[in-house]
């Protein structure tokens, strides 16, 4: 149900009409929360998050009424090109395979054109958090490998995605307000 035909709740603001999938859009969120707390504290992202972001997409897909063609493929289709497009980042070592294996996730959840707005987003935070931990590095005269947590990145763009584009609430306050 798009936001503007959603049911009323408290100050005009469209509920959540459809907990399933509204859970599972929270649990994602929660996900890329973790994700980035741990890629900025140990530069890691852990298999079993992306794995469980990764199949936690059928059941979203599910909840969210997409259909098998060209819905689903067109979600498989995206995620595949995600993932040759990042191993081969990943082999000339400019991108981790955590990162790799999370946005590849990802793709798995965000429709295609979203999915782009994704990436934009990503790119530009991520290019901030390098020119910040750059800066940071050569404060500290650091002399080994500067160490981009891209998680946090991937993250913060997925979180925005989410919240303009997947939850009622934030397009209706901001058009509202």
């Amino acid at each position: 149900m798009a936001a503007s035909t959603a049911p009323k709740g408290l100050g005009g603001l469209p509920v959540l009409d459809d907990p399933i999938r509204y859970g599972l859009l929270a649990a994602l969120a929660i996900a890329l929360l973790v994700a980035a707390f741990t890629d900025l504290r140990s530069r890691h992202i852990a298999n079993w998050l992306t794995a469980g972001v990764a199949l936690a997409a059928p059941a979203y897909w599910w909840a969210s009424g997409l259909s098998l063609w060209p819905g689903v493929a067109l979600q498989l289709g995206v995620a595949a090109v995600t993932f040759v497009a990042l191993a081969a980042l990943f082999a000339l070592r400019a991108m981790g395979g955590g990162d790799v294996k999370l946005l590849t996730a990802l793709a798995l959840w965000i429709a295609p054109l979203l999915f782009l707005k994704l990436i934009v987003i990503m790119a530009l935070v991520g290019g901030v958090l390098t020119l910040v931990f750059g800066a940071w590095h050569i404060a500290r005269r650091r002399k080994d490998r500067l160490a981009i947590p891209y998680g946090v990145a991937i993250a913060l763009a997925g979180l925005w995605v989410l919240g303009t584009s997947y939850l009622p609430v934030v397009p209706a306050a901001m058009a509202a307000g």
